[in-house]
């Protein structure tokens, strides 16, 4: 259901770059026969797997406040089990700003605060910090990024039942229309804001060196 909502987002991803941080590769594989480069981010923390396991790696451990690509490397950015997990959030946000491309897309899934999904320990959506719609779009306007759309996903109960989860279907499709407030996931696409002021990364290391005064004017003169 995720993945479709994705898909809807970015339906044609052909000759572009596409970056997945956090545990995206659930999501990348659609891209992989479109996208000239398809790259599968995995943060310290999580650990890193080989992906696809049919193919040549696409993956690369990384730390998320140095990600290890150019800047302006990436047409599209995917940050799934990212923003609810991240012990330093506003560096993370930055490093994704800096390797987007000028006019780059950035979706973000992250669990919803009212879903029920969020309120289980259980399933993949019940860790960490979950979202609101207007949270999660300060969150992102806060940190140079632009919302312009956003949808919603996972209304099918957290289940293993068989008989639940063949009626996925039907719950995505009832759910978006009459309680969508209550869904598990929110998936928000934004833009990057060009004209924003610099990350705090890229003015340090602009800084310059200013020599210190001599403190005995005389010392030069007698030497």
């Amino acid at each position: 259901m995720i993945r479709r909502r994705i898909r809807a987002l970015w339906p044609d991803v052909t000759a572009q770059s596409v970056l997945g941080l956090g545990y995206a590769t659930p999501y990348l594989r659609s891209f992989l026969d479109e996208g000239q480069r398809v790259v599968a981010a995995m943060p310290a923390a999580q650990g890193v797997l080989h992906w696809p396991v049919d193919a040549k790696g696409r993956t690369t451990l990384v730390d998320e406040l140095e990600l290890p690509f150019d800047d302006l490397s990436f047409d599209k950015v995917l940050l799934v089990h990212g923003l609810e997990c991240a012990e330093h959030l506003r560096p993370m946000l930055r490093e994704v700003w800096r390797v987007m491309d000028g006019s780059g897309r950035l979706v973000v899934v992250v669990p919803n605060r009212r879903g029920v999904w969020a309120r289980l320990e259980r399933t993949p959506f019940g860790h960490g910090q979950p979202y609101s719609i207007a949270q999660l779009s300060w969150l992102l306007r806060d940190n140079m990024f632009t919302p312009i759309e956003h949808q919603t996903a996972l209304y099918v109960p957290p289940s293993r039942s068989h008989m639940v989860l063949s009626s996925a279907p039907a719950w995505e499709k009832i759910g978006g229309r009459i309680f969508s407030t209550f869904s598990g996931v929110i998936v928000m696409e934004a833009v990057k804001q060009i004209y924003a002021a610099q990350p705090a990364a890229q003015r340090d290391a602009r800084r310059g060196v200013l020599p210190i005064p001599n403190r005995n004017p005389g010392a030069s003169s007698r030497g």
